[in-house]
């Protein structure tokens, strides 16, 4: 959807961030909105990764991977870095490990950040717009390691303006407007023959710019 149509305001919303107006928000069929909802217990089943990274500038590749872990899940730290050294090597960073955010590419910020959102091993992962701060030659970079999780079964909700990643890669695409899901098809469906002409406007001026 275009800026301003809810796409953070949801994810937000799901993480718990933000609070609900109405409506209800169901996680396996339980209401994560409820009263008395214990929020840190939700936000341990759901990650959530920001455009602009967010990364402690004083820490360290590993200690902002490892914090998260080691305060608010009580992990030992020897535990906490072999996971986080694994998944950093297996996401490109192993040579990065005792860099400072200031010092590696905005590219490695957001692989870093996604680590550390992968750390609590999240039920689903929510991605807010992750290459809209990145050079475009970064972008790929960090698509392909989102690639990279749904291929190993990650469920995840991605807020967009890769029109031809969300294409490939997404099993259901939501066209939001003015703060409401106007359309939910699969890809081919929706970028192919959209029902709602707001969503067929859209997209004929994504293409017009290039952009798929």
């Amino acid at each position: 959807g275009p800026t301003g149509s809810g796409k953070s305001t949801l994810l937000r919303c799901i993480d718990l961030l933000d609070p609900l107006d109405s409506g209800s928000i169901h996680l396996d069929g339980v209401d994560i909105t409820a009263k008395n909802t214990d929020t840190n217990a939700v936000r341990r089943r759901v990650g959530i990764v920001f455009q602009s990274y967010n990364l402690f500038p004083p820490l360290s590749v590993l200690d902002n991977c490892t914090l998260g872990p080691r305060r608010a899940l009580r992990v030992d730290r020897k535990t906490a870095e072999s996971k986080a050294r694994e998944l950093l090597e297996r996401f490109g960073l192993g040579d990065k490990i005792e860099e400072y955010p200031n010092r590696i590419s905005g590219g490695q910020n957001q692989r870093a950040a996604i680590v550390r959102a992968l750390m609590a091993d999240p039920e689903i992962l929510l991605l807010d717009e992750v290459t809209s701060a990145l050079d475009p030659e970064l972008v790929g970079e960090v698509l392909g390691v989102i690639r990279e999780l749904a291929g190993r079964g990650m469920t995840m909700l991605l807020a967009t303006h890769e029109m031809g990643f969300a294409r490939d890669v997404a099993d259901r695409v939501c066209f939001l407007h003015e703060g409401r899901v106007l359309e939910d098809a699969a890809p081919a469906d929706l970028f192919g023959t959209p029902k709602h002409e707001r969503t067929a406007q859209f997209l004929r001026r994504v293409r017009e710019a290039g952009r798929i």
